[in-house]
């Protein structure tokens, strides 16, 4: 089965088919098709992953599946939130990863409590105007080191430290990343919704 992804993040794209593969789900970005970003107005990772995934089925006519994920820092009111992507550009710097971690590091200078969690919200359409999207949320805890360490992943990854795992999730590999995170623990709701009301696998 083919369903859309509302992202054109190659990343996202690489950790989303490998874990919905058993599935026998082929995952094909928007870009790829020539659809346009939606945009992004709401406050929240579902509303906003709600609003892509119904874009994306709209323009395309297939089955969508969007991602709206983030970081949301404790002492920080749950910031950057749904402007991840954005935080450093919202303050008149580039959009960036390494200009989000740096506006991230100053921000939280000399703040004590680091505690922090990735938040990913994924929502599957089989039309836009599916009147039962799938809904799934994923959070991964950790906390946020004083500088970036690891040389893997994306995003926030080289700042956020997972005690339990004893390292940040840019030193992670990929196999353990994909057990483990957000989108992991998303993930593994929607399949479950997909085998359970779109009866796939």
């Amino acid at each position: 089965m083919k369903l859309v992804l509302a992202s054109n993040n190659a990343k996202k794209l690489a950790e989303l088919q490998a874990l919905f593969t058993p599935l026998g789900i082929e995952l094909v970005t928007q870009g790829s098709l020539g659809l346009p970003e939606a945009e992004e107005p709401f406050g929240t990772f579902v509303e906003n992953a709600l609003i892509k995934a119904r874009h994306a089925a709209r323009l395309s006519g297939l089955p969508a599946l969007a991602d709206d994920s983030g970081l949301s820092v404790d002492a920080l009111g749950g910031a950057p939130g749904v402007r991840s992507a954005r935080y450093a550009l919202d303050a008149g710097g580039e959009k960036s990863d390494a200009a989000n971690n740096e506006r991230l590091l100053r921000e939280m200078a000399s703040i004590a409590d680091r505690r922090a969690r990735f938040v990913c919200a994924l929502v599957a359409v089989r039309g836009a105007e599916d009147p039962e999207p799938l809904i799934a949320m994923g959070r991964w805890a950790g906390e946020i080191l004083t500088a970036p360490s690891g040389a893997g992943g994306f995003g926030y990854d080289p700042l956020m430290h997972i005690p339990a795992l004893g390292q940040t999730v840019a030193s992670l590999g990929a196999e353990v990343k994909n057990r483990h995170s957000h989108r992991a623990l998303a993930a593994a709701q929607l399949i479950g919704q997909l085998r359970e009301v779109w009866r796939l696998g």
